[in-house]
């Protein structure tokens, strides 16, 4: 299996982008392979690693169609309700707890 290039953080050359950086430029990789990744050092921990693509490869993002906005707020909608209690809990569940704050605090309180 070939390597990848590997570049040091800011040294990466003209035409090749992160998938982030693709995003704000309002492309996306379009399947393309990675081309190159880019390292940035940390202390006493594994480097950062960011995978590149050819900017001229990439293709103008989808845009969102009203099928996709409605699919969106129902996967939205659907994370807001307990599955402890059943209400709208007015934000996202988070994963860690599953359920919603008051319901994740009850049984700290009756004990």
């Amino acid at each position: 299996m070939p390597s990848l290039p590997v570049y040091r953080w800011r040294l990466a050359p003209e035409g090749l982008a992160t998938f982030r950086q693709l995003r704000a430029l309002g492309l996306r990789p379009a399947g393309q392979p990675v081309v190159a990744q880019l390292e940035r050092p940390r202390r006493r921990r594994e480097p950062l690693v960011a995978y590149l693509y050819r900017i001229d490869l990439a293709r103008p993002v989808r845009p969102m169609t009203p099928a996709r906005w409605a699919a969106l707020a129902a996967a939205n909608a659907a994370r807001r309700v307990c599955p402890e209690c059943g209400r709208d809990a007015g934000y996202r569940i988070p994963p860690s707890l599953g359920m919603c704050v008051p319901c994740a605090d009850a049984p700290a309180h009756a004990a």
